[in-house]
């Protein structure tokens, strides 16, 4: 018989990984995980910014790093400048305060189409996924491992399956776009 679940995995994979990049999108208040791409030569090894500073967030709009070692400070400044945060960090010689601005509508509705590509993209590898279930299980029947009727039947569950999860991608992207268009 045809196993679905290594396959319906990778389909939960590609929304929690979609889910994880959501996290990257800044939506009005300060978040430490908008600074989880950056990463800062450190003893000549790129390192992320965790792990060479300590992240806080004094309040709603502002994120405070303070490194380990002050002469990390200037790197720390030029990986946020050639980020794509868009902020321009404050450096006092000792720690780096980052302001974020409320949001624009402008770049609301940039924001919410940047979800919705993030969207498609994670609908296409689950398609991707299902074209490769469908392909191992015309392998199985050319192998005589299942009969016609069991194929027809595994083909069907694995429809049933992608729809699932297209479903559930398009949930995760509108509740992103009504937590982004929030005022």
């Amino acid at each position: 018989m045809f196993d679905i679940k290594p396959f319906e995995e990778k389909m939960k994979k590609s929304i929690s990984v979609m889910e994880e990049d959501f996290g990257t999108i800044r939506v009005g208040r300060a978040n430490a995980k908008l600074l989880d791409r950056i990463t800062v030569p450190y003893y000549g090894t790129p390192t992320g910014l965790d792990g060479v500073a300590t992240i806080k967030t004094p309040d709603a709009r502002t994120l405070l790093i303070t490194p380990w070692e002050t002469s990390v400070l200037k790197e720390i400044e030029k990986a946020i400048q050639a980020s794509d945060l868009g902020i321009n960090p404050m450096n006092d010689g000792k720690s780096i305060r980052l302001n974020f601005p409320p949001l624009t509508e402008e770049r609301r509705k940039e924001l919410t189409k940047k979800t919705a590509k993030m969207g498609e993209e994670c609908k296409v590898a689950i398609r991707n996924i299902r074209r490769d279930a469908n392909d191992a299980a015309k392998k199985m029947q050319k192998a005589s491992e299942i009969t016609e009727d069991d194929l027809k039947q595994a083909e069907k569950t694995i429809q049933e399956v992608t729809d699932k999860y297209i479903k559930e991608v398009d949930v995760v992207v509108a509740k992103k776009d009504k937590d982004i268009m929030e005022i």
